[in-house]
């Protein structure tokens, strides 16, 4: 692949070294089922602030049915919401804010590259760029064959998890 700017060379992480697998990504993240965007964490560097995870998807990903009947392809939003799970997962295992939950702040600067389909494997890359009391914000890139198919800057921010079971009448 060439360089293309990338957050970290692909040399650097073997994807087949789990170093995290769902159940772990779980302590960290609260999505299930369908929502569930990462299978495996293949790298983490606290110094850099990198961490690299990935997803296997197949043809009974919730979107093949309907996007597009025929020639499904990977939306561009289920992309994003990878790379946010990714961010989440990194600044929720490394304890970098006092949060229970990390939720979507914003997106900016993203591009979709390349198509992705099921039996791809989708490869999140996130780099931390900065952290505050109530602000995260992180550079990731998505890869499937070498190739970036989707690029961009996601803020995340703590979720007042407490305020949001009050309203709905304490409900998990």
């Amino acid at each position: 692949m060439p360089n293309k700017n990338l957050i970290i060379d692909p040399s650097e992480y073997d994807l087949n070294h789990v170093i995290a697998d769902i159940e772990e990504i779980r302590k960290c993240n609260c999505q299930r089922f369908e929502m569930e965007q990462l299978t495996a964490i293949v790298f983490e560097d606290p110094k850099r602030h990198i961490c690299v995870g990935y997803k296997d998807l197949t043809q009974d990903e919730f979107w093949v049915r309907g996007h597009m009947p025929g020639m499904p392809i990977m939306p561009g939003v289920i992309m994003c919401e990878a790379a946010a799970q990714l961010a989440s997962f990194y600044t929720q295992h490394q304890k970098l804010m006092d949060a229970e939950m990390m939720g979507f702040g914003g997106l900016e600067d993203v591009r979709f590259r390349g198509v992705v389909h099921p039996g791809d494997r989708f490869v999140v890359v996130g780099q931390l760029l900065k952290i505050r009391r109530a602000l995260m914000v992180s550079r990731f890139q998505c890869i499937v064959d070498d190739n970036i198919v989707c690029e961009g800057t996601i803020k995340g921010i703590p979720l007042p998890v407490e305020a949001i079971r009050e309203l709905q009448g304490g409900k998990d």
